[in-house]
């Protein structure tokens, strides 16, 4: 710190370039509750200098109210748990983001939640990731959360794996308590695809082996956390050979200059490189590389860049350039993914959704949910459905042909999240996993047509002196709010039972009611009172 204060005070020009050009490491923290995740970053900041006095005097302050930590001591957890609810419940409840800096590297780090009920929030903080530290409790050694959170930090293809014991003062500094712990995460991990992991013991509360090497336990030979998190080799983490660069925009300021923006997803992108557009196949050579700060001979991950190219050829948004030298992407409309749901409302397959894989926004929706995964023990079982922070593997239909690698290959071109058509809003994400083969088009089943419609087929007869008015004002308010249905003037029962397999709703006039499942009489009740019945009986949903 006190070379790069001398530095601000003398050149600041020289340190913000300094600082421009130091590489960027995301990592996360996850363990159980009551671990120490937040104590832990609060002692990497603390003790890297990177508090401002007010904070470090407030924290002071609030820790000797609390009296959580023992006289003397900061309770450095409170720098990190902001919201209120977090600080009452002592839990950490969403994703915090917190950054720092060392003399050779960027820090962002991502506290995630230890509870199950916030398996989504763990997802989206790992979904970023270079390396995750998991934490353990010296105390009880490895526990179902530490499970979780490994698969899942495999699940996301983290390359990097930091096991920090902690609470080592608590189980006296026990070298046979660590090689414990160590052995019982390695046998759990060697079923998982895991590959760099270090371990090492500690104490957040009292600094040991956290930025400075801990005289407590002489027995340990490795390096403490900071040095580790400064030293592991993260630039050879990207895929450097298949070159994949989805386009973002189509940028056309004049009739003279025709540039596709987007990120390098991964490979390297030259000058003079043949490449390939799809999914149309055209094929032209790039003619320039160009950045605001000039031209550029080549591009890597994750660099955006303004590709131009020799030929004229269609490309837009959605689109992906890809070199052809290298194994090229898959192009189909299904695919099997690994699906982590991250809202209330049940995943079912059949539902129409919006689904965003690189830059290509398309319709789709799981058709078959092959098995739901138990996060805690790994085993599959059967599923009808995924629930808040379930995951499950499942088949995903999309209605155009999308470009698509493996996650495992390919991070940039083989994630997708799940959009909700109606509220906009993000209800899951995705990893791909392979590409389905035809056998895997199973016919549609009754339950896949209610979850594509929202509703249950019915048969509905609408009596009263103007039945037939209100039977198509029903239609109109069931169709705008995303159900299917049609209305029979002259129903027979050969027609309804056709138009129930189908899995849409049957509005009949002119019927009696032991023809139909259901009827209402349009003289004693509105078009909104029907609606709201059919929905209490479940009918549409």
């Amino acid at each position: 710190m006190s070379h790069q204060s001398d530095l601000i005070s003398t050149d600041i020009d020289a340190y913000l370039a300094q600082h421009e050009n130091k590489e960027l490491l995301r990592f996360l923290t996850c363990g159980n509750v009551d671990d120490g995740k937040s104590t832990l970053i609060g002692r990497l900041l603390h003790d890297s200098k990177m508090i401002y006095e007010d904070q470090l005097a407030a924290v002071q302050a609030d820790s000797v109210k609390s009296g959580t930590t023992g006289a003397g001591k900061i309770d450095l957890a409170l720098l990190v748990d902001g919201l209120q609810a977090e600080r009452e419940q002592g839990i950490t409840i969403d994703v915090a983001y917190r950054y720092f800096s060392t003399a050779t590297r960027k820090f962002i780090i991502a506290d995630t939640p230890g509870h199950e009920q916030y398996t989504r929030n763990m997802a989206t903080g790992a979904s970023t990731c270079d390396l995750a530290i998991i934490l353990i409790d010296a105390r009880y050694g490895v526990q179902t959360q530490t499970k979780r959170h490994s698969f899942i930090a495999s699940l996301l293809g983290i390359q990097h794996i930091i096991v920090a014991i902690n609470k080592m003062d608590l189980k006296d500094y026990s070298e046979a308590t660590f090689n414990e712990i160590k052995q019982t995460y390695l046998d759990f991990t060697s079923t998982l695809d895991l590959h760099d992991i270090c371990f090492i013991p500690m104490s957040a509360l009292d600094g040991d082996n956290v930025v400075n090497a801990s005289e407590n336990m002489p027995w340990y030979t490795g390096v403490p956390l900071m040095e580790a998190l400064n030293s592991v080799e993260i630039a050879n983490d990207h895929n450097f050979n298949d070159a994949r660069f989805p386009v973002q925009y189509v940028n056309r300021p004049n009739l003279d200059f025709r540039g596709f923006c987007g990120t390098v997803a991964s490979g390297i992108f030259r000058k003079g490189d043949l490449i390939t557009a799809l999914p149309s196949g055209k094929s032209s050579k790039i003619k320039s590389i160009v950045t605001y700060d000039g031209d550029l001979d080549q591009a890597f991950p994750p660099m955006a860049v303004t590709l131009t190219l020799e030929d004229e050829i269609d490309i837009s948004r959605g689109d992906m350039l890809i070199g052809t030298e290298q194994q090229a992407p898959i192009v189909a409309d299904q695919f099997k993914a690994t699906i982590v749901w991250m809202t209330e409302k049940a995943l079912t397959p059949g539902r129409q959704y919006i689904i965003k894989l690189a830059t290509r926004s398309v319709s789709g929706s799981v058709a078959l949910i092959h098995h739901r995964i138990d996060v805690n023990t790994l085993e599959h079982h059967d599923a009808q459905a995924l629930q808040l922070n379930e995951i499950g593997s499942c088949t995903v239909n999309v209605n155009a042909p999308v470009v698509f690698d493996a996650y495992k290959t390919n991070k940039g071109t083989g994630a997708f999240i799940i959009i909700d058509r109606l509220s906009n809003s993000t209800v899951g994400a995705g990893m791909i996993t392979g590409v389905c083969d035809e056998q895997s088009r199973n016919p549609v089943s009754s339950e896949e047509r209610a979850a594509r419609y929202s509703q249950k087929p019915t048969s509905i007869a609408l009596i009263g002196l103007a039945s037939k008015d209100n039977a198509y004002l029903l239609e109109r308010k069931l169709f705008d709010n995303g159900h299917a249905t049609t209305v029979l003037e002259t129903p027979n029962n050969a027609l309804i039972l056709a138009i129930k397999n189908a899995g849409l709703l049957c509005l009949c006039v002119n019927v009696s009611a032991d023809q139909v499942d259901i009827s209402f009489n349009t003289d004693q009740q509105s078009i909104d009172d029907i609606y709201s019945a059919l929905k209490e009986q479940n009918i549409v949903y």
